[in-house]
């Protein structure tokens, strides 16, 4: 029973503000990500569960000094307010980033964020209302998903397959959606290495993606925290390359430096960045000088394209090893992605095994991964699971995916004898 089903009384004892709060926040629930942190952060656990960078392979003594060293020379300054739109110091080095994708982009057009997910949270601030229509990708990001939700959206679901958005679903999704009376405010898209499916768009369906959009007057928000962590050639070019009015873009330094810096950005349209500023303005009055001077020291000091590229080496090892036992481990029926980059592999369970259902017994056999539904809307996507390999070693991933072959081959065991888990979508 959810907290909206039950009695009005049981749920005043529960929460004595029930009944106060705005209606957007009723429906506020934790992800299914965050609610496993607790169970898979115990070391008998091997978690292929949370997206997590492997910061340990940062040069850390380096990176301890550099910060010291930052305070006790420009402590005055990196211990102080800032603006809302960002350190410009640390605005021109963006611009130096996104050109490896090949944008081409102003300083002043940048607002640096809390992570690219307070970007997310001030879109969804300044475009949405209750009920209107967002489109995303099935399945999608679920932090995404949540900002979405907390200003009341209506999100619409486009396919993908293995090489990304499908144009012509999107194209359909639009002409549906206008049928019904409404008008989507954006799609929102990860098109590089995606979250959680690990595909990403091919170069070839980039300009129609755009071009559907540009017709049906559709921004488009580019959500691009891997485009960096590629196993193969250099970075795919980005959505933005190809539009500067239609898109925007939202980058982070969680995966290429370290999450806990909490710092990331959004380059946008001027109009869409003042908002953006203002809204920033309204969050947070300004964000952490000591987190953006951090990053920017850190990119004025330290080899950080060479960083990268051992981030690169290091999943695509981690990659390797969760798809040589996938398929060497797992039983008839399963399916998976081949991520050529970024941190995913989507699975699919055989016919009538739920991965929601199955988790508990997972968990007990002590391995962790993320059911689908999180990453629907609807709470469909039971039959899929996320499987992240940037966290643990070679050798834990091998082990993880053994012991998830056989809670499968179990759950098969249990489908046969009884029939198909309840709920599966």
């Amino acid at each position: 029973m959810t907290a909206q089903e039950q009695p009005a009384s049981q749920r005043q004892r529960i929460d004595p503000y029930v009944g106060q709060y705005a209606e957007r926040a009723v429906g506020m629930v934790a992800s299914e990500i965050r609610a496993l942190f607790a169970v898979a952060a115990r070391p008998e656990i091997v978690s292929l569960a949370g997206g997590s960078p492997y910061v340990s392979a940062l040069p850390l003594d380096a990176v301890g000094e550099m910060i010291g060293r930052l305070v006790a020379d420009r402590g005055a300054s990196v211990l102080q307010y800032c603006t809302a739109q960002g350190d410009a110091g640390l605005r021109e080095r963006i611009c130096d980033i996104m050109a490896l994708e090949q944008v081409r982009a102003h300083p002043d057009e940048i607002v640096v964020t809390v992570g690219s997910q307070q970007a997310l949270d001030l879109l969804a601030r300044i475009f949405i209302d209750p009920g209107d229509v967002i489109l995303a990708e099935a399945p999608s990001y679920v932090g995404a998903l949540g900002a979405f939700a907390g200003y009341q959206a209506s999100v619409v679901h486009v396919a993908m397959d293995s090489d990304g958005l499908i144009p012509a679903a999107l194209q359909e999704a639009v002409q549906r959606t206008a049928a019904a009376g409404r008008r989507a405010k954006f799609l929102y898209t990860v098109p590089n290495f995606h979250n959680p499916a690990g595909v990403t768009l091919a170069a070839a369906r980039r300009p129609q993606i755009l071009d559907i959009c540009r017709r049906a007057g559709l921004l488009v928000v580019e959500d691009n925290p891997y485009g960096l962590l590629g196993f193969e050639g250099e970075p795919m070019r980005a959505l933005r390359a190809d539009d500067d009015e239609g898109v925007v873009y939202l980058g982070t330094f969680s995966k290429t430096f370290a999450a806990g810096v909490r710092v990331g950005w959004a380059l946008a349209p001027a109009a869409i960045r003042d908002k953006l500023i203002l809204a920033a303005e309204s969050a947070v009055l300004c964000h952490s000088s000591f987190a953006q001077l951090t990053v920017r020291e850190y990119l004025n000091t330290q080899p950080w394209l060479e960083q990268i590229k051992d981030f690169r080496e290091l999943y695509r090892e981690r990659r390797d090893a969760t798809l040589s036992a996938l398929d060497t481990m797992m039983p008839a029926g399963c399916h998976w992605t081949r991520p050529g980059g970024g941190f995913y592999v989507w699975l699919r369970l055989p016919d009538g095994v739920n991965a929601k259902a199955m988790l508990p017994r997972a968990i007990s056999s002590r391995v962790a991964y993320v059911p689908g539904t999180g990453f629907y809307a609807d709470g469909s996507g039971g039959q899929h699971a996320r499987l992240c390999y940037s966290f643990p070693g070679p050798d834990r991933i091998r082990e993880g995916v053994r012991r998830l072959a056989s809670v499968i081959e179990t759950e098969i065991e249990l489908r046969d004898d009884f029939g198909p888990a309840p709920g599966l979508r």
